[in-house]
């Protein structure tokens, strides 16, 4: 999908991500996937140019295992000089804590790029499911 390179991108690509994998991935993996989708369609808008169009490319791909499904984020924008890089925050700054949050919550993420720009992308293994013997009685 497309969204623009805009504040409402992020909300626009979070929204689309929730309705069409609510009934495909588990809760749990979905509010890792949009919480992550999120920070990269944010970052994209904040530090990066827009691809042509003044947009952000947008997309996901899942691929069944024997797991569960796999899925991966990518968002692609028009690139930056120095590309995404991790910050250190303190525990009063306004921001510099999105990538840790992407490198916490997916199973690993890298970049990209080509003539055109970058993409960041992360990928999710599928999540575990308990077993009922293993879940400690409430």
């Amino acid at each position: 999908m497309v969204v623009p390179h805009h504040a409402t991108g992020a909300r626009l690509a979070r929204h689309r991500l929730a309705d069409e994998l609510a009934d495909v991935v588990p809760p749990i993996l979905l509010a890792d996937l949009v919480a992550v989708l999120a920070e990269l369609v944010g970052n994209a808008v904040r530090h990066a140019d827009p691809l042509p169009g003044g947009v952000v490319r947008v997309a996901w791909r899942l691929r069944s295992t024997a797991d569960g499904q796999r899925v991966q984020l990518r968002v692609t924008d028009g690139g930056s000089g120095a590309g995404p890089l991790m910050r250190a925050a303190s525990p009063d700054a306004a921001d510099g804590r999105g990538l840790h949050i992407v490198s916490g919550l997916a199973s690993r993420w890298g970049v990209e790029r080509d003539g055109l720009g970058q993409s960041v992308w992360a990928e999710f293994d599928p999540v575990a499911t308990p077993r009922p013997d293993l879940v400690a009685a409430g």
